[in-house]
């Protein structure tokens, strides 16, 4: 601005002297002074080249580095998309990896049971056996269909009851094993596996995502068995139902009851794990307490 009000004020001034002059030969001061407002002229028409040129440079930078932000912005939202994806088939993964882990812990604690019984049946006859007197015959054994006719079971036996219904879990035919399930509760429900059999059924609920039937079947878990070896995966996985529910709270209070009865335990792992990814701090193991002075 500066500039071009001085170039102004001297075409005045070359205007002014020009007309006050008399009309005669232009003098050699008047040519000096529009030389020099030619110059000053050519010199404004330059910066102002370059100014736009500098201007069209800025312009192009600051598009640049939009593009570039926005090329970031896109690149982290789809990291963040892949993240959460992962994390999602992680814990789920988790989940089957457990139930998987729970099925081989029935399976081994089946065998344990049907190997003590063979082995107490073992030692009955041996036991019969040392009781014979010297010289006595044995008895004979009574061949089948003679005497009054035994009635017919009202079920298969319990070892094989329970591990066809835990095969066709595994194998994911739910409302087979459902069925089978529930005849092993109906017909031997105070038998040591019982508990498992109750929390299979909650846990057949929750993978058909009736979440409501299962809390309900897992507290029959956590309320009829509390011996069970099945407690602590039935209040884990009451946990997730009641969050799968919407039941926030109540969820989180159930996950953080589970680290404080179990904390050593694998569940309770788990259950810290679902509370980090909900954002909760999950509860401090409570200390033991300490010994009174005598």
């Amino acid at each position: 601005m500066r500039v071009r009000n001085h170039i102004a004020g001297l075409a005045i001034a070359a205007l002014v002297c020009t007309n006050a002059g008399p009309a005669f030969a232009v003098s050699k001061e008047i040519i000096q002074l529009q030389t020099q407002v030619q110059t000053l002229s050519d010199q404004v028409a330059r910066m102002q080249q370059s100014l736009d040129e500098r201007m069209g440079v800025l312009r192009n930078l600051v598009e640049q580095s939009t593009d570039s932000v926005n090329k970031m912005s896109v690149a982290v939202t789809d990291l963040q998309r892949k993240s959460q994806a992962e994390s999602t088939d992680t814990a789920s993964r988790l989940e089957q990896v457990s139930g998987q882990i729970q099925s081989l812990h029935d399976t081994v604690d089946e065998l344990k049971a049907r190997l003590a019984k063979i082995t107490k049946q073992l030692d009955d006859m041996q036991q019969g056996g040392q009781n014979l007197a010297p010289g006595q015959p044995a008895m004979a054994a009574v061949p089948a269909g003679a005497g009054a006719t035994a009635a017919a079971p009202a079920a298969p036996p319990p070892e094989v009851l329970y591990n066809t219904a835990l095969r066709d879990y595994n194998a994911g035919k739910y409302d087979l094993s459902s069925q089978e399930f529930g005849d092993y509760l109906k017909y031997y429900g105070n038998t040591d596996l019982a508990g498992n059999a109750q929390f299979y059924l909650a846990d057949i609920e929750y993978r058909q995502g009736n979440f409501e039937t299962a809390v309900k079947d897992y507290d029959k878990v956590l309320e009829q068995y509390p011996g069970s070896p099945k407690v602590s995966a039935a209040q884990l996985k009451k946990g997730y139902a009641l969050l799968e529910l919407g039941q926030r709270e109540a969820g989180v209070r159930e996950l953080n009851s589970l680290i404080a009865r179990y904390p050593r335990s694998p569940e309770a792992a788990q259950a810290r794990d679902r509370l980090r990814r909900l954002g909760v701090t999950p509860a401090a193991p409570a200390s033991p307490p300490k010994a009174q002075p005598h």
